[in-house]
C-alpha cells in the first residue's frame, strides 16, 4: 500500500449513521468521545470550505435522529443528508453516491457508528470504486472489541487507511498558525488537553 496524503482541496468528509441510538451501542469508547470527534472534523471541514456528506438509517426507528451536537455543527449537511430506508452499506444507495459523486472529491475521510456494520462497507466499497479512504477510528465506534477488531483487519486489507482524528485534523493543518489552524487546536486542546502546563519564555 502506498503512503497517501489527504488535503484540504482533494477531500471530502463523509459522516454515516451517528444517530442518538446507534451510538448508544458505542461500548469500544466513550460514546460522547466519538460525537466530539466526529464534531471536531465537521469544523475542520467547514474551516477548509470541504464538502461533508452526511447519511442516516431509518432514523424513524430505533436508531434515532442524527445527534443534536452534529445537527447543530454542520447544519448545512444535515438539512441535506441522505436518508435511508435501512439499507446497511451506503454505498449501494444510489442517493449516497450521488452526493458523494457530486462534491468532486476523490479523497474520502470516513466515521460512522458503528464500526463493523455502517463504516467496514461503505469503506471498502468506495476503495473498490478508485477513492481513497481514511476511516477515522475514534469518530467511530461499535459494541464489542471482536467487532471493531475485524472490521478494522477487513478495512486495512482492502486498502482503507485508519487514522484517528487529531492525525486527520493535523494532515489537513499542517500549520497550526494558520486562521484555520489556531481555532482546531485549540479545540482539540480543550477536548483532551494535551499542554496542561503554560509555558512562558524568560
Amino acid at each position: 500500500m502506498s503512503s497517501v496524503h489527504f488535503k484540504p482541496d482533494s477531500a471530502a468528509l463523509v459522516l454515516i449513521d451517528h444517530q442518538v441510538g446507534t451510538s448508544q451501542l458505542i461500548k469500544n469508547i466513550m460514546p460522547d468521545t466519538a460525537i466530539r470527534n466526529a464534531v471536531l472534523l465537521g469544523h475542520a471541514a467547514l474551516a477548509y470550505r470541504m464538502p461533508i456528506v452526511m447519511t442516516s438509517s431509518q432514523e424513524d426507528h430505533v436508531q434515532g435522529p442524527i445527534h443534536p451536537a452534529i445537527q447543530q455543527a454542520m447544519p448545512g449537511a444535515y438539512a441535506v443528508r441522505v436518508k435511508r430506508s435501512g439499507i446497511v452499506n451506503a454505498w449501494t444507495d444510489p442517493a449516497f453516491v450521488k452526493a458523494i459523486e457530486a462534491t468532486g472529491r476523490r479523497q474520502l475521510i470516513m466515521a460512522a457508528v458503528t464500526t463493523d456494520i455502517c463504516l467496514v462497507f461503505p469503506a471498502i466499497s468506495a476503495v473498490e470504486a478508485g477513492y481513497e479512504v481514511q476511516a477515522v477510528m475514534d469518530a467511530s465506534g461499535t459494541d464489542t472489541a471482536i467487532g471493531e477488531d475485524m472490521a478494522r483487519r477487513r478495512m486495512e486489507r482492502a486498502g482503507v487507511w485508519l487514522t484517528s482524528t487529531n492525525t486527520m485534523v493535523a494532515e489537513l493543518v499542517q500549520d497550526w498558525s494558520t486562521p484555520q489552524g489556531g481555532p482546531l487546536v485549540m479545540e482539540m486542546t480543550a477536548i483532551a488537553p494535551m499542554l496542561p502546563v503554560k509555558w512562558t519564555s524568560a
